[in-house]
């Protein structure tokens, strides 16, 4: 039986419960790896209000010239109390020699998207390549995604979506702060 802890299979050392270094393909992301938290609001002109929400992004990685995302939001009441979960999706983005990124995010509802774009250190614009969806899922024909750092310690985020027979429009914005 192979013992990882015992037998390191990495050429470069590093143990398995250790962080790799990043690949050198992830350099104009490496900022955003780490979890963010913070809040936003929403729209869709087929949703009876404006709402409030609470989210957390974590871009992660393992060495390859890809990052890992998850993303996970809540409801917010009035006072800014969660008043249940909300959106959730994960997915990867890969990194291309010149800047491309080409990146696929899953949600549970249904819906995959494939998206492309670009990512410069600061910010990262992506957008809708390709959606499939399940046969129950809501009709999405576009995204667009964009992730601006601020520093070291501030993200915003912006989503734009066409779905539901709407053409695409602002949907969500957030600020997050790192927390790790």
């Amino acid at each position: 039986m192979f013992d990882l802890v015992a037998e390191n299979p990495y050429p470069d050392g590093h143990r398995p419960d250790e962080a790799p270094q990043p690949h050198a393909l992830l350099a104009p992301v490496t900022g955003l790896i780490g979890t963010w938290r913070g809040r936003g609001r929403g729209q869709y002109p087929t949703l009876e209000a404006d709402f409030a929400y609470a989210q957390e992004v974590t871009f992660s990685h393992d060495g390859r010239p890809f990052l890992r995302y998850e993303a996970r939001a809540w409801l917010l009441d009035a006072d800014g109390a969660p008043l249940r979960p909300s959106a959730r999706e994960s997915g990867w983005w890969r990194l291309q020699p010149d800047g491309r990124v080409e990146a696929l995010v899953t949600q549970p509802t249904g819906i995959a998207e494939i998206l492309v774009g670009t990512a410069d250190g600061s910010v990262v614009d992506l957008s809708t390549h390709q959606v499939a969806v399940t046969p129950t899922a809501k009709e999405v024909d576009a995204t667009r995604r964009r992730y601006s750092l601020t520093g070291d310690d501030l993200l915003t985020f912006t989503h734009d979506l066409a779905a539901v027979g709407q053409p695409l429009q602002h949907h969500l914005l957030a600020e997050l702060s790192r927390t790790k």
